[in-house]
């Protein structure tokens, strides 16, 4: 009997796109054939418009048809697929990426430790052993890497503050609380490379002198909390978490905590909160979590891309990781696509590609085929840019200088058929909905400018209300205490300053 190998991914994405079902066509029609079909599922490699896509081994690489439905099955192996893709790695769409953190997604099973290794895992925690703490910091420092979420904070700054302090026990957690509309980064990660993220993590453990780590996941994330705590179980058995890593001195083990869908648990104190098994409030700060963090104990906290992107530069040095980039953004970023655009996905390049380039060449414009009018970057809170703005590299000084944010690095693409008031209305009431309510600003400014926004939708005192607006803005931006309230401001004055005839009636 003839076998065949090949991969599918069981993705969140594939599956809500029906990858079970293609698969069951796939064993049923291979076994009809005579075919002893090998089919691993694995992670997605992030080309969502062609899922479920399905990868076969032939002697002349990976050749990949989608996006498949049932009955695309027998075609398959009979030759005749009229949606054969070819050669995997020359599709245009993963050619042009430069993959860091997404390497193995969708060329392994996800909870295989030696698929992990076989693809050049564990290496960088290997060599992180061997040199230790001091020699880390010095690496993830030098390498430039940031905090992948709204701040853009050194890293390495972050690790040294939390490996400085002194304190009988110290933790890592992983913000895994992926809440931004258009973002499914961590998503993928944890589905496709869980051992990635362990990983980075034991990384950070070594580096702070940490030995107990947390991942803290959406429960809107099913299969990525699954999948993690797979990965977990296994990583434990084989040595590669637990009181001696790797059978070197130091300890770590990690435990994974589910969250209950609080948008501003994903703000690093409000997410502690949660973890302490309390309501997810904003702390003030100082203290900062590096000094007194989950259960006042020093703690590192950064999210699943920051934590992802460390074992490539202690694998490869801080010198090759520094070297992708502009300015003092260096390393690559995942860049997700969604909305309205043909290519939807993620793609992973380097700080300093336009906007323009990912719109209109990557993502290849709207899918609707109707102008794009805006684009939004980095959530919910992120702000409106207009195709005018389209020359702004993909860089966290860039966009900061026309007010806006990379936040996760969603790219979310609206057409022409879009209401700007109603934007910046969404804006406002997702605010006063998600508030934790512990500082005025926020709890009361959005409700406040919710209203507003809604008298200026109705024509009433336009001007007056405009400037009102604006006005409560500047309060929320300087007075909330975190970025949920200080960072709502950019959705609403961007819909305003670049779209103005959105409101007036």
């Amino acid at each position: 009997m003839k076998t065949l190998r090949a991969r599918l991914p069981k993705d969140a994405a594939a599956l809500a796109l029906g990858a079970d079902r293609v698969a069951a066509a796939l064993r049923e029609s291979a076994a009809k054939q005579g075919i002893e079909l090998d089919l691993v599922r694995t992670g997605s490699r992030g080309l969502i418009w062609l899922e479920p896509l399905l990868e076969v081994e032939t002697e002349k690489g990976w050749r990949a048809f989608g996006p498949l439905v049932p009955e695309d099955a027998d075609a398959i192996f009979g030759g005749t697929s009229v949606k054969a893709l070819g050669n995997i790695e020359d599709h245009p769409w993963l050619k042009r990426q430069t993959r860091l953190i997404f390497a193995r997604c969708g060329m392994i099973d996800p909870v295989s430790l030696s698929d992990y290794r076989n693809a050049g895992g564990l290496t960088g925690l290997k060599r992180a052993l061997e040199i230790g703490p001091t020699s880390i910091l010095e690496d993830v420092t030098k390498s430039g890497l940031r905090g992948r979420g709204g701040a853009g904070f050194p890293a390495g700054i972050k690790w040294k503050g939390a490996a400085d302090a002194r304190a009988d026990q110290k933790y890592v957690v992983c913000n895994a609380d992926e809440g931004d509309s258009g973002t499914f980064a961590d998503r993928m990660l944890m589905e496709g490379d869980p051992f990635l993220l362990i990983e980075g993590m034991t990384i950070a453990g070594v580096a702070g002198g940490a030995s107990k780590g947390f991942v803290y996941i959406r429960s809107e994330y099913p299969h990525a909390i699954a999948a993690m705590q797979r990965a977990i179980e296994v990583a434990r058995k084989e040595g590669l978490l637990g009181v001696r890593v790797l059978d070197s001195s130091y300890a770590f083990d990690l435990e994974v905590r589910a969250g209950a869908g609080s948008y501003v648990c994903g703000e690093e104190t409000a997410l502690l909160e949660s973890l302490e098994g309390r309501r997810g409030q904003v702390r003030a700060k100082p203290p900062l979590p590096v000094h007194h963090g989950l259960f006042g104990k020093p703690t590192i906290i950064n999210n699943v891309l920051t934590f992802a992107s460390v074992p490539a530069i202690l694998e490869k040095g801080a010198a090759f990781y520094a070297n992708f980039g502009m300015g003092r953004s260096r390393g690559t970023m995942p860049i997700q696509l969604a909305g309205d655009i043909k290519y939807g996905g993620l793609f992973e390049t380097a700080f300093g590609v336009s906007l323009d380039e990912l719109v209109n060449d990557i993502g290849g414009g709207t899918r609707s085929g109707r102008p794009v009018r805006a684009v939004q970057v980095g959530g919910p809170l992120g702000a409106y840019f207009p195709p005018s703005l389209f020359d702004t590299p993909f860089d966290y000084e860039a966009f900061a200088a026309r007010d806006g944010l990379l936040g996760h690095g969603g790219v979310v693409v609206f057409n022409d058929t879009v209401d700007m008031a109603h934007q910046a209305r969404f804006a406002m009431e997702f605010c006063a909905v998600e508030s934790c309510g512990k500082c005025t600003p926020c709890r009361i400014g959005a409700v406040r400018g919710t209203e507003t926004i809604d008298k200026i939708i109705r024509g009433q005192n336009v001007n007056a209300n405009l400037t009102l607006l604006r006005d409560l803005c500047d309060t929320m931006k300087s007075g909330s205490l975190c970025a949920l309230g200080g960072f709502v401001p950019y959705p609403v004055l961007s819909a305003i300053n670049h779209f103005p005839q959105d409101f007036v009636s």
